[in-house]
């Protein structure tokens, strides 16, 4: 699997995505986010998880406590796509409304007005 296939998955579940809002404004320890959520602690630790595989955010433990933060950097993968798929995606568009208004041929070439006029 891709990482941009398990930030994908990772971001598929609703509260992950609640979890790495929460997760961008500051360092927050397990115990604070699972006060969040009407689940268990058990439940977002395992979100949580989910989420650090994904690389999507990082851990630190101090004493008996763990520490989340969010890693922006895990989402390069999904930008990247991202980017490239919409870049594709209006090049598509923008050939197609050229065909249709007459500056370029079906075949994608240019037309020439010298050979009509």
């Amino acid at each position: 699997m891709s990482d941009t296939d398990a930030v994908l998955r990772a971001l598929a579940e609703p509260r992950r995505r609640e979890i790495l809002t929460l997760l961008a404004l500051d360092e927050v320890p397990v115990g604070r986010l699972a006060e969040e959520f009407d689940v268990t602690r058990s439940a977002v630790s395992q979100h949580l998880r989910v989420l650090e595989d994904a690389g999507l955010v990082t851990r630190r433990t101090e004493g008996t406590r763990n520490f989340y933060r969010s890693r922006p950097e895990g989402l390069a993968g999904l930008r990247a796509y991202l980017d490239e798929t919409w870049a594709s995606s209006l090049d598509t568009a923008r050939r197609l409304v050229e065909i249709e208004v007459g500056v370029l041929e079906p075949d994608g070439s240019e037309r020439d007005d010298r050979a009509t006029a």
